[in-house]
């Protein structure tokens, strides 16, 4: 016995003796009947070869597929940034007053002169009533003020000033800021309102106004406000920056990740196109690229079905258009010379088919094929298409390169 057909019988035992659903295979039924006829039994945990071998080639393509994709690494999300506390001195703040509203005059309507005078001898009551340190009789006083004149910033910033003494912080900064809206540049209308707001530990807002105040009118009382109001202000001032410039880092971190992540993906996808590409375009069994779909009948190679047996006695008179004047006289008894048996020559360069671009244009053409696969089927049908000014130099063509080098 031939001893490469034994060593494939051994490969074939020892790979049924690793898998024996491969007996569950149907086309080896003869195989598994002569086992049986002899005796032998086959094991009942073969199951179905086909639908097993159809999982398990699914499954390598999908490893496949998963090998080809980077794992993406698990991303975990930065924790949220809690703010600390700010260490201030909050020593003269005082309790929010809640009082309703204070009655405020209509800014827009016209003051006689005597609304005036009168206004201002109110406003005199009042400050005589602040030196007797009679708080309430000046609130009094300053609200008829305000009332005959709604029109004079001094007198809600005078009012503001009272309610801080009071210390009554909201309602003082209602009156600066009427006066503020009455005269925008009112020196004493920022400074009550700064004042007010730093007995509220609205650091940032009380500097900023207080540092309009010195500029329009600075005054000793402004400046001790000051030094107490400036290093809480400055503290809140650098926390802000501090948890400002963190968020934007975290925000920037993120954008990185995103970046490579987005990255990441587009190199795999272009990796799996690019895969997917290679993988469709290599050669494919049963027929050439382009070409012959499902191959010639008898195949390429393996030639045409008994090839030209007995040659093509007195050549091809007339010869192909374009090719070979005067045919091939004599023929080719005995079929192409230097061929395998039945089939095409032996030394064929298969490659100068392939790439050769008429030939391979001529392929896609179905008048082509069919003249082709007519002549393979039976080269004596080679004379009915001499005159086929298409299929005649392609054959003429392909009979060139058939006849190898020479």
């Amino acid at each position: 016995m031939d001893a490469a057909k034994v060593k494939q019988l051994k490969q074939f035992v020892e790979q049924c003796k690793s898998d024996p659903s491969i007996l569950s295979d149907p086309s080896l039924s003869f195989f598994r009947d002569y086992i049986e006829s002899i005796g032998g039994s086959i094991p009942s945990s073969t199951g179905a070869f086909k639908e097993k071998s159809h999982v398990v080639d699914e499954s390598d393509e999908d490893m496949d597929d998963i090998k080809g994709e980077p794992q993406q690494p698990h991303e975990e999300e930065e924790p949220e940034i809690v703010e600390s506390d700010v260490e201030l001195d909050n020593s003269d703040v005082v309790e929010p007053d809640n009082d309703p509203p204070q009655k405020m005059g209509d800014s827009s309507v016209e003051v006689s002169e005597e609304n005036r005078d009168a206004s201002q001898e109110a406003k005199i009551q009042a400050m005589e009533a602040i030196s007797e340190g009679k708080l309430e009789e000046a609130i009094e006083n300053l609200t008829n003020a305000i009332m005959l004149n709604p029109t004079s910033a001094i007198m809600y910033a005078t009012r503001a000033s009272v309610y801080i003494k009071m210390k009554k912080p909201n309602s003082a900064i209602r009156d600066a800021t009427a006066a503020l809206e009455i005269n925008p540049d009112s020196a004493k209308g920022y400074k009550t309102r700064g004042i007010a707001r730093a007995m509220l530990g609205q650091w940032d807002e009380a500097a900023k106004d207080l540092h309009l105040a010195s500029k329009l009118d600075y005054d000793e009382e402004i400046g001790a406000v000051l030094k107490k109001v400036e290093p809480n202000a400055h503290k809140i001032e650098e926390h802000r920056r501090k948890y400002d410039r963190l968020r934007k880092e975290r925000e920037d971190r993120k954008a990185e990740r995103d970046r490579q992540r987005r990255k990441a993906e587009a190199q795999a996808a272009y990796e799996k196109a690019k895969k997917q590409e290679q993988s469709s375009s290599s050669p494919r069994p049963g027929g050439m690229p382009g070409g012959f779909p499902g191959g010639m009948p008898g195949g390429f190679p393996g030639g045409m079905p008994g090839g030209f047996p007995g040659g093509m006695p007195g050549g091809m008179p007339g010869g192909f258009p374009g090719a070979m004047p005067g045919g091939m006289p004599g023929g080719m008894p005995g079929g192409f010379p230097g061929a395998m048996p039945g089939g095409m020559p032996g030394n064929v360069d298969y490659s100068k088919i392939l790439n050769d671009p008429e030939l391979m244009s001529a392929f896609k053409d179905p008048e082509v094929m069919a003249a082709l696969q007519d002549v393979m089927k039976n080269p004596a049908n080679l004379a009915k298409h001499q005159a086929n000014p298409k299929v005649a130099p392609i054959i003429a063509k392909m009979m060139g390169k058939f006849a190898g080098p020479k």
